[in-house]
């Protein structure tokens, strides 16, 4: 069967903020973003979010579903395996950047298996059902909610925009580098620039601000090593105030189904962002 003109090309979903992602075929889509997307993150003893920018081998920690069961996977180490409605634990402040929310700790065995794999103190914590983050009001409504992600439910990166960054680079990169969870196939590089409003099979998605980016891209998701593309050549094609931008943040309207293949409609267009 032929696809549609535009259409999505990749779903990903990350279960543990900075781990690797999941690729899927069809996804549900719940009030904070896909079903799972980052309700788990590590913290480090002050509540502080960990990340690739800090601990780069977290790139080489693996993630996978099955039945009702997180399974976590580091080479060289045993799997742990979560439930994905863990029990309750303690909660404890978070923070995410300059935005503070409640986590739940999920186990001190659990703590300990990420501590022993990347080799520096960490915590696991959940994000609990009934903790509600909402996402910047400066780009949202007041309805718009999140789990832990940087700030935003989705990402949403066209396929030939890496097309167009690989092409400059001196080694092309795969799209792992930038982690969006959604992919689009069928339009031009960087189309998305200008799409404010979308909507990928019957569900409606805004466009408020491209994604600005940090070293993460920079790091290989095969080694866990940094290098420096494709930063370089980002600050020299992508650079608006001060910093460099690839994909575009999303926000969805309503609950249903995303699926692999499902048409994308450019519903409302404006000017580029970034306007490079």
């Amino acid at each position: 069967m032929s696809q549609p003109e535009l259409h999505l090309s990749a779903i990903v979903v990350y279960p543990v903020k900075s781990l690797a992602g999941i690729s899927v075929t069809a996804w549900p889509v719940e009030a904070t973003g896909l079903r799972y997307d980052r309700q788990w993150m590590l913290v480090d003893d002050q509540g502080q979010f960990l990340s690739q920018r800090h601990l780069p081998a977290m790139a080489l920690i693996k993630t996978a579903l099955h039945g009702d069961r997180l399974h976590i996977s580091a080479d060289g180490h045993p799997d742990w395996v979560l439930p994905l409605s863990p029990a309750s634990g303690d909660v404890i402040a978070c923070r995410i950047w300059e935005d503070t929310c409640q986590g739940r700790l999920v186990s001190a065995a659990a703590d300990a298996w990420f501590s022993a794999v990347l080799q520096h103190p960490c915590r696991l914590v959940y994000l609990p059902d009934e903790q509600i983050r909402a996402v910047d009001p400066d780009y949202a409504a007041a309805t718009d909610r999140t789990a832990f992600s940087d700030g935003f439910p989705f990402l949403l990166v066209a396929e030939n925009s890496l097309a167009e960054l690989n092409a400059l680079l001196p080694e092309p990169i795969s799209m792992a580098r930038f982690r969006p969870n959604l992919v689009v196939a069928g339009c031009p590089g960087y189309a998305e620039d200008q799409w404010r409003q979308i909507r990928i099979g019957t569900l409606g998605f805004r466009l408020p601000k491209p994604c600005s980016r940090c070293a993460i891209p920079t790091i290989d998701p095969n080694t866990g090593q940094p290098g420096k593309e494709p930063l370089t050549t980002l600050n020299r094609t992508r650079k608006w105030q001060n910093k460099v931008y690839f994909g575009q943040n999303a926000l969805h309207d309503g609950l249903g189904v995303l699926q692999v293949g499902d048409k994308v409609e450019v519903l409302l267009a404006g000017e580029a962002l970034p306007p490079v």
